[in-house]
């Protein structure tokens, strides 16, 4: 078809009103040389307004306005179900692109038809990079996680080599998989998709059993395994406030986690490591436990993080 776009631009939105609308002026102010680009919203019942915004304020782009939260890889796939371009970018809504970052991948992946998936490099609002891609899913991460030993020695490669926090993240490389807050997508990248009734051949899919977090890893695993590679493009840079629509919901992420990386073990691994993995989120949780009710004791109750903290956990603990 050659009036497709090149990329189509798939926004989960919950509750992200203001970044939403952030992330969409940056991608409607294109640099020189930004490829031709189409941009879907599926905004999943925001209680804040957020789907009327969009229709709004940015009439051109697409609006999917789901009755329920359906979960972001349910939302995600509607997006990619309608998609028209060459590529499809999966964008958090609590990220902007910096000029030139759209054109990047999109050169990136022309110019290496062998790559299935690429994700360009996040940072923070004050500039420091996020570490956004990662080594394959073990145990081994999991309990260098749970144990915070991970956050403790970031810059070894024993602990911190999940998330490749001893790299300066600063060249292109191979990975076993980006962060889903910022992942491109080729067309029939995964023979483990569904099949499509679309005669264009489909993009590969996430799994819809994943309501939040570990749709990525699932997602990038199953590219892999059919032979497509996976690649951080350093150069393609966009900025991500992490966890932007799930903060004042702390115990719910963490919950949600810890049962994606549960099913993750379980659907690749069988079900006694998905077991390990339950059992070792549950000792994290504890150990968060204990590190709340100690800021709490040496506070005399005065600090109400502490408490807060504590809480947290204690709920993670006992739905995990």
């Amino acid at each position: 078809m050659a009036d497709r776009p090149d990329l189509s631009v798939i926004i989960v939105s919950y509750n992200t009103r203001e970044l939403l609308r952030e992330c969409l002026c940056s991608l409607l102010t294109p640099a020189p040389g930004t490829p031709r680009v189409e941009i879907i919203v599926v905004d999943n019942a925001s209680a804040d307004g957020s789907a009327p915004m969009v229709a709004r304020e940015f009439p051109q782009v697409r609006l999917i306005a789901n009755p329920d939260n359906r979960g972001f890889g349910a939302a995600c796939n509607q997006g990619l179900a309608v998609a028209q371009g060459r590529y499809a970018l999966i964008l958090n809504a609590d990220v902007r692109a910096e000029p030139h970052a759209l054109a990047r991948l999109i050169a990136f992946m022309d110019a290496h038809p062998e790559a299935a998936a690429a994700g360009g490099q996040l940072r923070f609002p004050d500039g420091r990079v996020q570490p956004s891609c990662a080594r394959e899913l073990t145990l081994w991460w999991v309990f260098c996680e749970q144990s915070l030993l991970a956050k403790l020695f970031p810059r070894t490669r024993l602990f911190g080599g999940y998330w490749r926090t001893y790299w300066d993240f600063n060249s292109t490389i191979e990975t076993e998989q980006v962060m889903g807050a910022c992942l491109l997508l080729r067309r029939g990248a995964s023979a483990a998709s569904p099949p499509e009734p679309n005669p264009v051949i489909p993009f590969p899919l996430f799994d819809e059993a994943y309501f939040l977090y570990c749709e990525d890893t699932d997602l990038c695993h199953r590219i892999r395994l059919v032979g497509g590679k996976i690649y951080y493009v350093h150069d393609a840079v966009f900025v991500h406030h992490l966890g932007a629509s799930g903060e004042p919901q702390r115990a719910e992420m963490v919950i949600h986690y810890n049962r994606g990386k549960e099913r993750y073990f379980r659907k690749f691994h069988g079900a006694w490591q998905a077991r390990v993995c339950r059992w070792l989120n549950k000792c994290g949780a504890l150990l968060r436990i204990a590190i709340g009710v100690a800021g709490v004791l040496l506070s005399l109750g005065k600090n109400a993080r502490a408490h807060r903290y504590a809480a947290t956990f204690w709920t993670v603990w006992r739905r995990t």
